[in-house]
């Protein structure tokens, strides 16, 4: 149930990201072309959002399985040895997504603040963009934990 919900937001939150490129760009393009007038903040916005929908996208297509994975050993395992591979690779996944994704990102984010280092053309904190990385390894987690519960079944 809680791993709908969480989906749920998910979907919604890299749908609101995507328009809202999707808008950015077409005002990029606009601005440029039909007005003669470059918008100054639009590129840097645009990279930003994209930033935030792939990484964020790696999060949900890892929640949905649909990532890109090479699981020829697992498939060709018997019953048992595909659960303990399974049960193996989960633990891979939730140690580089809490200690890489979630420690690193909340560093990262929490220096970008402290140094107060600034985007070019919004003046937006990099530890905004930033921010997106120890959200999506908390997903990653709360997905791996998932399916481990799950697997134990």
């Amino acid at each position: 149930m809680m791993r709908k919900i969480v989906d749920k937001w998910l979907e919604w939150a890299l749908c609101i990201i995507l328009a809202s490129m999707v808008v950015d760009v077409v005002w990029q393009v606009a601005s440029r072309y039909l007005l003669a007038s470059p918008s100054s903040f639009t590129d840097e916005l645009a990279a930003f959002l994209l930033i935030w929908v792939g990484i964020l996208g790696g999060a949900y297509v890892y929640g949905k399985g649909e990532h890109l994975a090479i699981d020829i050993l697992v498939e060709r395992s018997g019953s048992k040895m595909k659960r303990v591979l399974k049960i193996a690779i989960e633990c891979v996944v939730l140690s580089f997504s809490f200690t890489v994704m979630v420690i690193g990102g909340v560093w990262l984010v929490y220096t970008r603040f402290l140094l107060d280092v600034e985007s070019a053309a919004l003046q937006l904190n990099w530890g905004y963009v930033y921010l997106v990385i120890p959200i999506s390894g908390v997903l990653i987690c709360y997905y791996t934990v998932e399916n481990l519960l799950n697997l134990k079944k």
